[in-house]
Formats: C-alpha cells, structure tokens, sequence
C-alpha cells in the first residue's frame, strides 16, 4: 500500500479520529469549536492535535475564512481506505454486496 494509505488506516486507530471523521461525514465543513462540542471526549486542543494528524494522513482537508480554520472530509482518501478494504472481500465470482450478504466473510480458494 502507498504511504498516504498507511497513514490513513494509522489516523483510523484512535476512537475520537473516527468519531471526528463520522461528524465531518454527516455534518460537512466545521470549525473546531463546532467539532470539539460534539465530540466532548476531549478539549478543544485535543481535537485540534487530532485533526492535525487526520491532515496528515489526508482524511480531512482544512479552509481557511478569517480568523477561522474550517474542516471537512477529503472524500478521495477516505474512498482509497474503503475501496481497499472492499478489495478484501472478493474472490473472482464474488461482488462485494454478495459478500456483506454472507455476513462480510468470504472463502479462500486453495
């Protein structure tokens, strides 16, 4: 896998990363206030370490307006984690849904 992916399923570990990542999701572009009120496990610099980290890795993309540092998900890095996970599930007759159909779980052929 390329750097940038490691980083990403690195960023992935920590429960408030994802938790940020899932808010960005559903909520779209946010301040940190915004996002540091939501999550509440951690103070407003925690967030800010942890979007830090997120930028890094590429999952989140950062705009600036004023004296506000705006945050939102980057959409391609989040779909090359997905899409490389999908990879996981199929086999040469096997599409991903058929996969999720049989609980996730797939057969390997020896």
């Amino acid at each position: 896998m390329a750097p940038r992916s490691n980083l990403a399923f690195g960023a992935l570990t920590d429960p408030t990363r994802r938790a940020i990542l899932r808010f960005l999701a559903d909520r779209g572009e946010c301040a940190v206030g915004e996002i540091a009120a939501e999550v509440g496990t951690v103070s407003r610099a925690g967030v800010s370490t942890h979007l830090r980290i997120l930028r890094a890795a590429e999952m989140v993309k950062e705009r600036r307006d004023g004296r506000y540092r705006l945050y939102s998900l980057e959409r391609e890095a989040v779909d090359g984690v997905v899409e490389f996970l999908i990879s996981l599930y199929r086999t040469e007759d096997q599409t991903p849904a058929e996969g999720a159909d049989r609980g996730g779980r797939t057969r390997s052929r020896r």
